[in-house]
């Protein structure tokens, strides 16, 4: 019997983009939602089954029971595939469990909390001898005076435990352009539980934005590799890609495989970087630790990455491959590409005349597929619901 993959989240494209990358290669897939609601990538012609489950974070173990008794169903053990953040995190705590009915990558229980966390990160980077950009772990009874005479102003205030703070404020980082802007935010944060760290910013517009995709095999070898620049984000400045393309850049591999073998790292992974625009170095700023909203662009530049951990899994590994040519192709996700141009242009960061050539490219979208089109229309579909209540309120 063949082995099934059971992917967690399809209320964001992540989600879809594991689903059909696996079912390009007659992988079935179960997917798992505890949300009712925007479940587009559910409408994908690749699922072959969707389920409900209680809220991970609210029943944890009623959401594991459920994981339990899809797993119980099959005649192999299903590989378990994370969309989101907290969907890594949940896995990681209870890996031990998890284990025990899944195939999952990671050997190390707490080794992917561990470099999510920008603290841990920050101190695992040091040890190793990678850049990674100052910073100064709050709370600290001189805070204020050590941001300015070691950061200086702007600065950001950044989570220690990203999905957490980004529940809370809808955002990445807090931007302090002064003293009382810094005690504002980390105050607003302490006031949340939430704790975070004060680092400088990296010189460099967001195309000074890199990433590092890998696979890390069971032996414990960096299989597969592609690395991509950033050309928008959203939030703009510091938020997620919305516009990126894949570039070959040797010098993140030299910096991140070593990095990422030494650790004891397995199965997917995606290190970020950003390059001083003044010095041209490159510094760490995180790790994503599951499928990435890049999937689709990798996918098109020649590595199916949910599909090598699959094979890798199950006992057959793909030939290794790594991408190191310019192939053309950019991911798009258009409906927060449009909100990122206007605020580029706003802030009169990029004209109108620079986004516009830059659209010219081949395309790797982040929701529509002509082969598979009722994720779109099911997500165009909620975006035009919810502008339609917001117009009537």
């Amino acid at each position: 019997m063949q082995t099934k993959a059971v992917v967690l989240g399809t209320n964001y494209f992540i989600g879809l983009t594991i689903i059909r990358t696996l079912g390009y290669e007659g992988v079935k897939t179960i997917a798992v939602d505890y949300l009712e609601e925007d479940l587009y990538g559910s409408k994908s012609k690749y699922l072959g089954a969707h389920y409900l489950a209680p809220s991970f974070r609210e029943d944890p173990q009623g959401y594991i029971a459920k994981l339990i008794e899809i797993a119980s169903k099959e005649d192999t053990k299903p590989l378990l595939f994370p969309s989101a953040d907290p969907y890594a995190e949940f896995i990681d705590e209870y890996l031990d469990i998890l284990k025990e009915h899944f195939l999952i990558p990671m050997k190390e229980k707490g080794l992917w909390t561990r470099v999510m966390k920008k603290e841990s990160l920050f101190h695992l980077a040091i040890e190793h001898g990678i850049p990674v950009p100052e910073t100064i772990e709050a709370p600290d009874p001189n805070l204020a005076d050590r941001v300015e005479a070691e950061l200086g102003y702007p600065c950001i205030v950044k989570p220690v435990d990203s999905p957490a703070f980004v529940a809370k404020f809808r955002r990445k980082v807090l931007y302090c352009n002064n003293r009382d802007e810094l005690l504002d935010a980390v105050g607003r944060a302490e006031n949340e539980g939430l704790k975070v760290i004060v680092q400088r910013i990296i010189p460099g517009f967001d195309d000074h934005m890199y990433t590092f995709d890998f696979h890390v095999d069971q032996n414990g070898r960096i299989s597969h590799w592609a690395t991509c620049r950033k050309l928008r984000q959203f939030p703009i400045n510091f938020g997620a890609s919305v516009y990126t393309e894949q570039r070959y850049v040797p010098e993140l591999a030299e910096l991140g495989i070593p990095f990422i073998e030494k650790i004891g790292y397995r199965g997917f992974g995606e290190i970020e970087f950003k390059k001083d625009e003044k010095t041209g170095k490159f510094y760490m700023i995180e790790i994503n630790t599951r499928t990435t909203t890049l999937n689709y662009l990798l996918y098109k530049a020649g590595i199916n990455f949910p599909y090598v951990c699959y094979r890798d899994m199950t006992g057959d590994p793909l030939p290794d491959k790594a991408v190191k040519e310019d192939t053309g192709y950019v991911f798009q996700y258009l409906f927060e590409d449009i909100l990122a141009c206007r605020d580029y242009m706003r802030k009169g960061q990029l004209t109108a005349w620079e986004i516009l050539k830059s659209l010219f490219r081949k395309k790797a979208p982040a929701i529509w597929s002509l082969d598979d089109p009722m994720p779109a229309l099911s997500y165009t579909g909620t975006i035009i619901g919810k502008t339609v209540k917001r117009l009537l309120r």
